[in-house]
């Protein structure tokens, strides 16, 4: 049945069912059965440790694959990919300085926005998060079909597990229910088939566009993994442990990239 889809379609689809694991990873909340804040630092850890995997292994290396086939071996090819890479960086960066956010550590970020809600704050935070991760999965489905999407789809899914429980226990720190706190971080994930469905239509309306895409979309993961995820690992005196889960996460992604691929 997914072979008959179309690659816009598998991308929608591949991201949607990444942002759903989102709301499974929060259900401990639910039961209250919450893990301790070393063990939520470890799985943090190892979705920055599959996103760092991803990153290269699934995007940068397929990058460089596909600005070879157009314009050959050599510089060129390395030029177009790191160009990308930073303009995936330098645009997640924007939307971080750009749009008004909260981190549940840091506090507020971006400029003043006093009418809206503390809740909403956070959402707009995950929301700078988890949109390259969607862009990335739809940019792999476009660029090669079930193999090469697939294998960034099991990834961040496995990945956003940890995130949303996350942020489902962050929300319960900050005084919302159970109920709330595990709607709020299902929520988050579904910005994720947003930027599938677009990553995907991009590289199959414009295949000129794809090295550009991939590496573009592997400099706005990399952005997440150095700007939001590794510190708040670190900052709770886990980080031997952050280091441990990073490790794990990113031989699991590397095994399941060439296993699936």
């Amino acid at each position: 049945m997914l072979e008959g889809l179309s690659p816009t379609a598998l991308g929608f689809f591949g991201s949607l069912i990444a942002g759903l694991m989102t709301a499974v990873g929060a259900l401990p909340v639910l039961a209250g059965r919450i893990p301790g804040r070393a063990t939520r630092d470890m799985a943090l850890g190892f979705a920055a440790g599959v996103m760092l995997a991803a990153s290269f292994f699934s995007l940068i290396i397929p990058a460089l694959d596909a600005a070879e086939i157009s314009y050959g071996a050599g510089a060129i090819p390395a030029a177009i990919t790191c160009v990308s890479i930073l303009i995936g960086m330098a645009a997640v960066h924007g939307m971080n300085e750009t749009l008004p956010h909260e981190h549940f550590k840091l506090g507020r970020e971006g400029p003043e926005a006093a009418s809206l809600r503390r809740v909403w704050l956070f959402i707009i935070a995950i929301t700078i998060h988890n949109f390259p991760e969607g862009l990335a999965v739809g940019v792999g489905f476009g660029a090669h079909g079930l193999e090469g999407g697939m294998p960034l789809a099991i990834g961040i899914g496995l990945q956003n597990a940890p995130e949303g429980l996350a942020v489902a226990v962050a929300l319960l720190g900050e005084g919302y229910g159970k109920r709330r706190a595990w709607g709020i971080a299902a929520l988050t994930g579904m910005v994720e088939p947003i930027g599938g469905l677009i990553g995907a239509g991009v590289i199959v309306l414009a295949q000129p566009l794809l090295p550009w895409g991939l590496a573009f979309a592997a400099g706005a993961m990399l952005y997440v993994i150095s700007h939001e995820i590794i510190p708040e690992t670190h900052r709770s005196g886990h980080q031997n442990k952050a280091t441990l889960g990073l490790a794990v996460g990113l031989v699991v992604m590397l095994f399941l990239d060439v296993w699936l691929a």
